[in-house]
């Protein structure tokens, strides 16, 4: 790919969302921005949904996971967890949404137990996004840096501000009633791409005798899904499915970015049609990333390519030195696409947050705090630069890594707090509250760090959430007395 073919795509793709953008804020409110007017239809919000809830670490990452004997299909263990999650989703977590109209969920927990419950859900919350929109962003940034900028002279400095700017240019005035439409459009291009990868690799696969993607894929040695053999490993099917479960219900369903979106629709009926949908499309999806996984493995033996170190590196290392220009042209617009449909509705999720959470805006005075909105939209903005030239100097990816991880223990207090206020009477003590969640994820970290020592060879998978918000809610029974 030519640097000058690279400019004109991403000119005309950022061209279209920011056209998208001035169609759809029009109206310039801050009720607009915050819920869209809640008049967003059901079928678009689903779609876009889709793309934010794979991003860019899906995009690189999945196609990557096959590789490994251990892994190969085990990850759909999960995604069949998370329709049951979006379930609970559906019918628990979205009425008491649409009874309280809140703007950012985590209002109901200061209804529920008071002011610093409140303001620790607000916290960890923002924590878990600027360090994962960040994460995402940066991955973006450095297959933009190494394919463009890096030609060019230019700083990779520059990259992240032009790639941060593009956001907020398009979410400034229309916030996420802008994000629901161009979302969709993102998931449609990352979407698109996948398939026209999937087409160009299986093109260039010789004939087999099993004929046809889906029965190579099957007779194929990365095929195994179901693991049930070792309890102590990681991927054994009851980690996967109910770690799922509960991956779904914190990382969406206590999430303000993925669900505000959801809080736009009409009412709560067509908020539940849009979940249900989603969910069920989530299969299929990530299935067609995990086939893609098999084919570039296919690929690469089939051509003699040393496999890059970390598999996240395989699919842009073969788009970007192996593949053709149309494909590299698919791979470009789809790890985008991937990671701008998070960051984005990421930017004015913090925002919103930020603004209803600790500034105390109410849909009363959103047409007052106009200028406050835009300040907090800006100073977040330049914290996500901040935070991913952060990382860039660290330059350890097991570092990063890390504190990535880190980020997820936050949605295990989530978890714990929102399970506790449903489904008890009991009143906590409200000021002990940030003390529970900050020693929860902490006590999880250890364990999962030496679980193999203390446990007898037991490694954690996906439960550790579960665990984390078991010790959660167990820590606020602690703390709690019964409602007289």
């Amino acid at each position: 790919m030519s640097p000058s073919l690279i400019v004109f795509i991403l000119t005309l793709y950022f061209g279209l969302l920011v056209t998208v953008s001035f169609l759809t804020s029009k109206s310039k409110g801050n009720d607009g921005f915050f819920v869209g007017d809640r008049q967003s239809p059901w079928y678009l919000v689903a779609f876009g949904m889709i793309g934010t809830s794979l991003s860019g670490v899906t995009f690189l990452s999945v196609p990557g996971w096959v590789g490994n004997a251990n892994n190969q299909f085990s990850y759909m263990q999960a995604v069949l967890g998370y329709f049951i999650g979006y379930l609970i989703i559906t019918y628990v977590l979205m009425p008491i949404y649409y009874k309280m109209n809140v703007v950012s969920i985590y209002e109901y927990l200061k209804e529920r137990f008071g002011f610093f419950s409140h303001k620790t859900g607000a916290i960890l919350f923002l924590v878990s996004r600027v360090i994962g929109a960040s994460v995402r962003l940066m991955l973006v940034a450095e297959v933009l840096q190494s394919i463009l900028f890096d030609g060019w002279g230019i700083r990779f400095e520059v990259t992240v501000s032009i790639c941060i700017l593009l956001i907020w240019i398009y979410t400034n005035r229309g916030g996420i009633k802008t994000i629901v439409w161009t979302d969709t459009l993102q998931t449609g291009f990352m979407l698109l791409s996948v398939f026209l990868t999937v087409y160009f690799i299986s093109n260039a696969l010789p004939t087999t005798p099993h004929g046809g993607i889906i029965n190579e894929v099957a007779h194929g040695p990365y095929s195994k899904i179901f693991f049930f053999e070792d309890l102590y490993g990681s991927n054994h099917f009851l980690k996967h499915f109910f770690g799922g479960i509960f991956i779904a219900i914190g990382m969406t369903g206590l999430d303000q970015d993925m669900m505000q979106k959801n809080l736009t629709c009409r009412n709560l009926k067509e908020s539940q049609k849009n979940i249900y949908w989603m969910s069920l499309s989530l299969i299929p999806v990530n299935l067609l990333f995990m086939i893609l996984g098999v084919l570039l493995y296919q690929f690469v033996e089939l051509k003699g390519i040393a496999v890059p170190p970390g598999t996240d590196n395989l699919f842009p290392y073969l788009a970007i030195e192996h593949f053709s220009s149309i494909a590299g042209i698919a791979f470009l617009l789809g790890i985008t696409a991937a990671a701008y449909s998070s960051a984005d509705s990421a930017l004015t999720a913090l925002t919103t947050s930020f603004c209803i959470d600790f500034l105390n805006f109410s849909p009363a005075n959103f047409e007052s705090k106009k200028r406050t909105k835009l300040i907090v939209h800006i100073g977040f903005s330049l914290l996500l630069i901040v935070v991913i030239l952060f990382f860039k100097a660290i330059n350890d990816q097991s570092v990063i890594n890390s504190i990535f991880s880190v980020a997820g223990y936050t949605y295990g207090p989530l978890l714990g707090l929102f399970s506790f206020g449903i489904f008890t009477q009991r009143v906590v003590k409200d000021q002990w509250v940030p003390l529970i969640c900050i020693l929860a994820p902490v006590f999880c970290c250890l364990l999962s760090k030496y679980s193999s020592e203390w446990l007898n060879g037991y490694q954690f998978g996906f439960e550790l959430l579960m665990l984390n918000g078991a010790f959660t809610f167990l820590g606020l029974w602690l703390i709690s007395k019964k409602l007289r």
